[in-house]
C-alpha cells in the first residue's frame, strides 16, 4: 500500500508544478500550450477508441500475427533465417486441455479469479523487493497477452502504462476463454517457435491436440525464459519444474478446473 500512495502523491506533486508553471507563463506562451494540450488530448482519445475497436475485432478474428511474432520474423530475416519462424494458429476446440491447464498452474493460478491484475502477487512482490530480495514479475496471462500481441519487450513507464491500458481493455472485451486461447497462440516456446500448435510439432511431432499431461507441462517450464530454457534439452531446472507444474496441475483439480472460465 505503501508504494501506491507514494506514487499518488508524487502524481499530485507533479501536476501542481505544472500549474504554477503554466501560470506564470506569457499570455501567448500559454494559449500555445493550451493549443498543444488540446492536440495531445484528441491523440489520445482516437488512441483509446482505436485500441478498443481493434482489441474488439480480435475477440473474433484470429490474430494473423502478433508484436513478438512480428519482432521475431524480422530477427529472424536478419539473421538469414526466415524460413524459420514457426506459427500455426490454432483454435481452443483443438489444443489439448492439458495444454490450457498448464500454463495457468505455471503463470497465473487466479486467472479465473481476477480482473488482468494479480493484486496478491504485486504485493507480495513488493514485500520481497522491501526485504530486499530481486524484483520478481507478477504478470498474469492477461497482461502477457497485452505485451505479446501490442508491445514490445523490456520495461519503462510508458510500455508498462500501454499494457495496463490493453489489459484492462482485454478483460472488458474478451472473454477469459478467448485470452487464455490467444495466449497459447502467441507465447514463445522457442527460438522462432509461438504458439502450442507450432511448439508440439517441433519437439514431440503431433498436433497440439495430442499432447500428454507431461508434455503439456514441460511447454510451460520453459515460458519464463523459452529462449535460454530448451524443451527438447531440458536442464535439471526445466525438469525440476516441470515436475512443480505437474503437481500444480493435480492440486488444481486436473482439466476440470477450467470449467471455471
Amino acid at each position: 500500500m505503501g508504494h501506491f500512495l507514494r506514487l499518488k502523491q508524487r502524481l499530485r506533486g507533479w501536476v501542481g508544478r505544472g500549474r504554477a508553471v503554466a501560470n506564470r507563463l506569457p499570455p501567448a506562451k500559454r494559449r500555445l500550450l493550451s493549443r498543444l494540450a488540446r492536440g495531445v488530448w484528441m491523440a489520445a482519445w482516437l488512441f483509446a477508441v482505436g485500441s478498443a475497436a481493434v482489441v474488439l475485432a480480435l475477440r473474433w478474428i484470429p490474430p494473423p500475427a502478433s508484436s513478438f511474432i512480428a519482432q521475431g520474423w524480422l530477427s529472424a530475416l536478419w539473421a538469414g533465417e526466415g524460413a524459420a519462424l514457426r506459427y500455426d494458429w490454432t483454435p481452443m476446440a483443438t489444443i489439448s486441455p492439458h495444454a490450457a491447464l498448464a500454463v495457468i498452474a505455471a503463470e497465473d493460478q487466479r486467472f479465473p479469479d481476477h480482473f488482468g491484475f494479480d493484486l496478491v502477487e504485486i504485493r507480495n512482490a513488493l514485500e520481497d523487493q522491501d526485504e530486499g530480495k530481486p524484483l520478481r514479475g507478477a504478470s498474469t496471462l492477461s497482461q502477457q497477452v497485452a505485451k505479446n500481441l501490442f508491445l514490445w519487450p523490456g520495461g519503462g513507464l510508458i510500455r508498462k502504462g500501454l499494457e495496463a491500458w490493453f489489459t484492462v481493455l482485454l478483460e472488458l472485451l474478451w472473454p477469459k476463454q478467448r485470452i487464455l486461447e490467444v495466449y497459447l497462440n502467441i507465447a514463445e516456446f522457442g527460438e522462432y517457435t509461438f504458439g502450442v500448435e507450432a511448439a508440439s510439432r517441433r519437439f514431440f511431432h503431433k498436433p497440439a491436440a495430442r499432447l500428454t499431461f507431461d508434455e503439456a507441462a514441460r511447454l510451460a517450464a520453459v515460458l519464463p525464459n523459452p529462449l535460454r530454457y530448451r524443451v527438447d534439452r531440458p536442464s535439471a531446472y526445466v525438469l525440476k519444474r516441470q515436475r512443480w507444474i505437474e503437481r500444480q496441475m493435480r492440486q488444481l483439480g486436473g482439466v476440470a478446473y477450467l470449467d471455471q472460465l
